[in-house]
């Protein structure tokens, strides 16, 4: 479809929900936005699992904006469509220009608000001039009545749109969607404190590679990045990101290894990389250099993650992998990626032998994913066959309006030839849940277990338990597009069993550990597109 309204006309906005409510948003949006002679634009959300890069998303979601096109042509409109790729349903309104006209299809109710009713006051706090197309909670008998209210719906929507296209007559930006070329740039500075109430003198948090000191403030973390996403018409991507802080202290480096040649700046490096849509079949993408992992639930940043600090399994399973990955979208569902790596940890040179791989990622539903990743290769000086690392990460999340939960199950074995050839082991298992009722205050609960039979992941034999709560509160910048102040409440207990387990006192070890913490985050992101 072609945008046959001139840059600077006023803009009408549509936010797509469910088919059936976008459907019947865009049967009054269509009209509405021909007889003001306003742009139309249909903002179609795609959720991404924090687990993938908001860069990378799960699937290509051209069927559905396929419907959509269809739908908008049979009411013989014209639209432009922009995929905003968010990790929550809210995120879309920041996308949106100050003072926008949207229109929104729902479900209303009147003796207790659907979340489409909270979400539509959200939109107007910010500013935003709303129209609510409803739809009903449950089906119903047509009466006269009703199909009269049905009737006269659209012709009140005309009023009050045209009053609100009247008042905002803002440029539209450059739509997000494959076909633009983007530069997003951004930076963040994380600053926490984890208190002990065993009080260590030496302020370790034992054994711990993000996070690692207690009864202090930090610099746990702060970064820039700049970053250019391939497209069909700008074929070739570009990641850099640097980094300092705590939390870049050990997180890529091996106890059982040598460190790579250059590791002290290479540690400063977030995901650095370049990448390549190559024109084959559906399109596959080709990344070289340091790119975000493709194993675990959690990134190296806190400010992508629910809870501050991070659990086991995620500290001692890569966060960054150096080498290259090729990704291609099988199904509009389905995403296979196979990788070759430097190593287990991208800082460490246990040997000159790479690790091979691949992933599944299922999009079950809207709101269900389910990856599975294996990552195969030698972390010692013998690379026999028979010595290998094989590692499996198993996650599935689903993700709704509010709420989020997800499950993760990590096993790792390696034969250890300066051990005796004894066979390590490692499982771990966590349950990550996040609730976010709206507006700027949300909560989130981790249990994790975690087994290291024989020390080869986390320097000791030892069995760990632990519970996170987290209290979230988020101030979002009026009219932008991401938080700019996230601050955390976080309690968390930790239990280590076995002969080498245990955290640190004045006087030695003890099984069980206690933290309160506080973390506080400051944001920036935005865009130049071309």
């Amino acid at each position: 479809m072609k945008d046959a309204v001139g840059p600077g006309q006023s803009s009408i906005h549509v936010l797509a929900t469910t088919f059936e409510e976008t459907t019947a948003a865009l049967r009054t949006a269509v009209p509405l936005a021909r007889g003001a002679r306003a742009r139309l634009v249909l903002m179609v959300t795609q959720l991404v699992p924090y687990a993938i890069a908001l860069d990378s998303p799960v699937d290509r979601p051209d069927v559905t904006l396929q419907r959509y096109r269809d739908v908008i042509e049979e009411l013989g409109g014209e639209a432009r469509i922009r995929l905003c790729l968010c990790r929550r349903p809210d995120d879309v309104a920041r996308l949106l220009p100050l003072n926008s006209t949207v229109v929104v299809g729902g479900r209303t109710r009147a003796w207790w608000p659907t979340a489409e009713n909270r979400f539509v006051r959200r939109l107007i706090r910010r500013g935003h001039h709303v129209v609510v197309v409803p739809t009903p909670v449950s089906p119903r008998v047509a009466t006269p009545q009703s199909r009269a209210s049905e009737l006269a719906m659209p012709v009140l929507c005309a009023v009050l749109v045209t009053a609100s296209v009247a008042r905002a007559q803002e440029a539209l930006a450059t739509p997000v969607t494959p076909e633009t070329m983007t530069w997003q740039y951004g930076g963040f500075i994380d600053l926490g404190g984890l208190f002990d109430a065993q009080a260590p003198a030496n302020h370790l948090f034992r054994n711990r590679g993000t996070t690692p000191r207690v009864d202090e403030l930090d610099l746990n973390m702060t970064a820039a990045y700049l970053r250019k996403v391939p497209t069909e018409s700008s074929r070739a991507g570009l990641e850099l990101t640097v980094q300092t802080g705590q939390d870049s202290e050990t997180f890529g480096f091996s106890a059982t290894a040598p460190n790579i040649g250059g590791a002290g700046v290479l540690r400063h490096l977030g995901p650095t990389d370049v990448s390549y849509l190559a024109p084959v079949g559906k399109g596959l993408t080709i990344q070289g250099g340091i790119f975000s992992s493709l194993i675990g639930y959690d990134s190296l940043y806190a400010k992508d993650n629910f809870n501050y600090t991070r659990p086991w399994g995620a500290d001692y399973t890569p966060y960054l992998m150096m080498g290259v990955n090729a990704s291609y979208p099988v199904t509009p569902r389905l995403t296979a990626t196979a990788l070759v790596v430097n190593g287990y940890w991208h800082l460490a040179n246990a040997n000159s032998v790479p690790s091979s791989g691949g992933q599944l990622a299922y999009k079950a539903t809207d709101s269900v994913t389910v990856k599975e990743t294996i990552l195969y290769g030698p972390h010692q000086t013998d690379t026999s066959l028979s010595h290998w690392r094989v590692l499996s990460d198993t996650i599935a999340e689903r993700k709704t309006n509010q709420l989020t939960t997800a499950f993760e199950y990590q096993f790792g074995a390696e034969r250890v030839a300066d051990a005796g050839d004894v066979e390590a082991l490692w499982m771990s298992a966590q349950l990550p849940i996040h609730w976010s009722p709206g507006g700027p205050w949300s909560v989130s609960a981790r249990p994790e277990f975690c087994w290291d039979r024989d020390g080869r992941w986390t320097g000791f034999p030892q069995s760990v338990k632990a519970l996170t709560t987290t209290l979230e509160y988020r101030a979002a910048r009026h009219g932008g597009q991401a938080p700019v102040m996230i601050v955390r409440f976080e309690y968390r207990v930790d239990d280590s069993r076995g002969s080498g387990g245990g955290f640190f006192t004045d006087t030695g070890l003890t099984p069980t550990q206690q933290l309160v913490g506080v973390g506080l985050i400051l944001t920036f992101d935005g865009e130049h597109r071309q």
